[in-house]
C-alpha cells in the first residue's frame, strides 16, 4: 500500500480523523501550487482559466462521488451547503422540517434558525438503537413524515454514532410521500464505494447533497460541495450575491453565481482531484479496509477492556467504516454530559498526558469514545491508545 506523508505533528498519536482530518504532503503541494499559479497572474487566472477549471474539479470530483458534475457547485464545507438549501426552501407558519436524531448539532441548529422565525417547526425522528436493521431505520424515519412536513434532512454517514443509514430507501419513501431529502454527506465521501456503478449520489434519490471533502478524502480545508438534483437547479441561488453571469463570458450557467461568489480562493476545491489521485495510487479498497481494520479492532480491544457491551454492529450489508465509538464508563459525578470540544475530563488527559487526540462525546446518555483510522495510523497507535484509556480509567476519569 503507498502511504504518503503526512504533516502531522510529531508524538502526536491522531485518532480524529473524522472531525478534522489532516491533509496529506501531495495534496498540501498541490495546493500550493494552485495558489502560486493564482498569484502568478490573477487577472489570467481569474478571468480566463477559472471556470474551466473548476468544471475540471468537477467532473473528476463527480466521477469519484456518482454525480454528474453539472450539478455540482463548489462550497467551503458541508455547513456552507446545508444552509444553502435552507435558504432556498420557502416555509411558512406550521410547516415541518424534519432531521433524525443522529443529526449534526449545527444542522440541528442552522434549521431552527430558518424555521422557527417564520413559524415553523424542526421535528426530530428518533431513530431505533439496533442501526444495522436498514429496513427498521428507514421506517422509523418515514414514519415520522406528516402533512405539513416541507422537508427530510438526514445523514448518508452519522457524526457521533459512525452509522451508515439506509438513505437509498429513506429518499425512495420520502419520494413517494411528495417530500424532498437534503443529505448530509461528508463522513461518506471516500469511506463509502461513491464510486461504483448504481452507489453514487445520484443514485440515492436525493433532491440535495453536501459534503466537506476535508475527511476522508483529506483534501484540503475549504474543499467542500453541494449537488443538487436536475429538478432543484432552476432558481437555486446563492447566499452571497456578486455580479452573476460568467466571467469569462460563456453562455450563462445556473452555476455561475456559485463560482463567483465576489473574489474566491479556488485552491482548495482544484486540489480535491489530487486528493481522489493519493487515494487511489494507495489503493481505494486497502484504504477502506486498513483504516476499517484498525478502528474495528480498537473498538474491540475498548469493549474488553471496559467490559461494556459493543455499540454496534451499525454497518449494513457488511460494510464498515474507519471510525467506530465505543461505550466508556460514567464519567465523574458533575461531569457535564452536553458541549463540543474536549470538555470530557477524559478526553483532555488523553490529550494533555499522552498526545493522544481523540474525541469522547456524550450521546443518548451514555459516554462514548470514537475512533479514526487513516492510511497513517498503525497498530502500534491503536496499543497506546488502549494503555492510555486503562490508565486514564484506573486514575478514576
Amino acid at each position: 500500500m503507498n502511504v504518503p506523508a503526512w504533516p502531522i505533528r510529531p508524538g502526536v498519536i491522531y485518532l480524529n480523523h473524522g472531525s478534522f482530518g489532516p491533509t496529506s504532503e501531495p495534496v498540501l503541494a498541490e495546493r500550493e501550487r494552485w495558489s502560486r499559479e493564482l498569484a502568478s497572474q490573477p487577472m489570467d487566472f481569474f478571468v480566463r482559466r477559472l471556470e474551466d477549471e473548476l468544471d475540471a474539479a468537477a467532473e473528476t470530483l463527480g466521477r469519484f462521488v456518482g454525480a454528474d458534475a453539472g450539478g455540482i457547485v463548489p462550497v467551503s464545507n458541508s455547513t456552507t451547503g446545508m444552509n444553502l438549501v435552507a435558504h432556498n426552501l420557502s416555509l411558512a407558519a406550521g410547516d415541518e422540517v424534519l432531521l433524525t436524531s443522529h443529526e449534526y448539532g449545527a444542522v440541528f441548529r442552522l434549521w431552527k434558525q430558518r424555521a422557527e422565525p417564520v413559524g415553523a417547526k424542526v421535528i426530530s425522528a428518533p431513530i431505533r438503537a439496533s442501526l444495522d436493521d436498514a429496513e427498521g431505520v428507514a421506517a422509523d424515519v418515514l414514519s415520522a413524515i406528516t402533512p405539513r412536513t416541507k422537508v427530510l434532512v438526514v445523514s448518508h454517514v452519522t457524526s457521533k454514532s459512525a452509522a451508515i443509514l439506509p438513505v437509498q430507501r429513506i429518499c425512495a419513501g420520502a419520494k413517494e410521500r411528495g417530500v424532498p431529502v437534503a443529505v448530509d454527506g461528508p463522513h461518506a465521501i471516500a469511506a463509502l464505494p461513491l464510486e461504483r456503478p448504481g452507489e453514487g449520489i445520484a443514485d440515492l434519490g436525493c433532491d440535495w447533497y453536501t459534503a466537506g471533502c476535508h475527511k476522508w478524502l483529506s483534501a484540503p480545508f475549504g474543499s467542500g460541495f453541494l449537488w443538487i438534483a436536475p429538478q432543484r437547479r432552476e432558481g437555486f441561488a446563492p447566499l452571497v450575491a456578486s455580479w452573476g453571469g460568467s466571467v469569462s463570458g460563456r453562455s450563462p450557467d445556473w452555476r455561475d453565481d456559485f463560482r463567483w461568489p465576489g473574489t474566491p480562493d479556488p485552491s482548495p476545491f482544484l486540489s480535491i482531484p489530487a486528493a481522489i489521485r493519493v487515494l487511489e495510487e494507495a489503493g481505494l479498497e486497502a484504504f477502506r479496509a486498513h483504516s476499517a481494520g484498525l478502528a474495528g479492532a480498537a473498538v474491540e480491544r475498548l469493549n474488553a477492556l471496559t467490559g461494556l457491551p459493543p455499540l454496534g454492529p451499525r454497518f449494513p450489508e457488511g460494510r464498515r467504516l474507519p471510525m467506530a465509538p465505543a461505550a466508556l464508563p460514567d464519567p465523574p459525578a458533575g461531569t457535564p454530559k452536553v458541549g463540543h470540544g474536549d470538555c470530557d475530563p477524559l478526553q483532555k488527559a488523553l490529550w494533555e498526558r499522552h498526545r493522544i487526540e481523540i474525541p469522547v462525546v456524550h450521546r443518548g446518555g451514555r459516554r462514548q469514545i470514537r475512533v479514526s483510522c487513516h492510511l497513517y495510523t498503525t497498530p502500534a497507535h491503536i496499543d497506546w491508545l488502549i494503555a492510555a484509556v486503562e490508565e486514564e480509567l484506573d486514575r478514576g476519569l
